[in-house]
């Protein structure tokens, strides 16, 4: 990587961030490496998120960081708690590398009841909060399944998806990737998981495919302040599509 390009770029960019400011134009939050646009720019820009559930595994999630990296793509992990130990290092680099990270479960068990937030959510809000010195995370629950009830007591929004290739139940990374591109709208949240080496593949190919389209690709929490919504605890959000 050309790193005197890189440092020009930044230099650039926060030069035309000051300059928007001083005209009032509103700033849009890109993929990292992407240049500050106008707000007309802005307007013609189409956002997805790219999420991931239940890692971090280190021979999937690392290849996947790396290649993320090299696109200068962010993306936002929903943790299984019991995966942490050992990984602290993966999940250090992903809110080093601008992802961002969310809470999955402690043990991938669905929040079904009320008791749910002291045995899945609380052990692993305490965790990352440790790990990573915040303590306010989005929320996935397992499957999507919970209830209005557990839903007000998370501490959280409540982050679904709204395209889902299912690549959990087969390894056909064409096929994936395909439903992807085919359903991929501004404003999408696009569900996949780091444990399979064909979700890696599927991901990367994705993000290639869709970057040739001229989409952009944000964190949740990013795509909410493009949108001009602040998340509510609580709430469920499946997609944010333009106003």
């Amino acid at each position: 990587m050309d790193w005197g390009c890189v440092l020009k770029r930044g230099i650039a960019a926060a030069l035309a961030a000051l300059m928007m400011l001083a005209q009032g134009l509103p700033l849009a939050i890109l993929g990292r490496g992407q240049a500050v646009q106008t707000a007309v720019e802005q307007t013609q820009r189409r956002y997805v998120a790219l999420t991931f559930d239940d890692g971090p595994r280190r021979k999937t999630t690392q290849p996947l960081l790396d290649g993320l990296a090299q696109r200068g793509v962010p993306a936002t992990f929903f943790l299984i708690g019991l995966k942490v130990e050992g990984n602290e290092d993966l999940i250090l680099r992903m809110a080093r590398e601008g992802h961002q990270v969310g809470i999955h479960a402690q043990n991938h068990n669905m929040f079904t009841t009320p008791e749910a937030i002291y045995s899945e959510v609380e052990p692993l809000r305490d965790t990352l909060s440790g790990l990573l010195g915040i303590s306010e995370f989005m929320v996935r629950p397992p499957y999507g399944k919970t209830t209005s009830e557990v839903c007000g007591q998370l501490g959280g929004p409540v982050i679904l998806w709204s395209v889902d290739p299912e690549d959990w139940a087969d390894t056909n990374t064409d096929r994936q990737v395909a439903h992807i591109v085919a359903k991929a709208k501004d404003g999408d949240i696009i569900l996949l998981h780091d444990v399979y080496p064909s979700s890696v593949d599927t991901a990367l190919r994705v993000v290639d495919a869709l970057l040739s389209q001229g989409f952009c690709f944000v964190t949740v929490e990013e795509l909410f302040t493009l949108r001009g919504i602040q998340p509510q605890p609580g709430e469920t959000y499946r997609c944010l599509p333009p106003q």
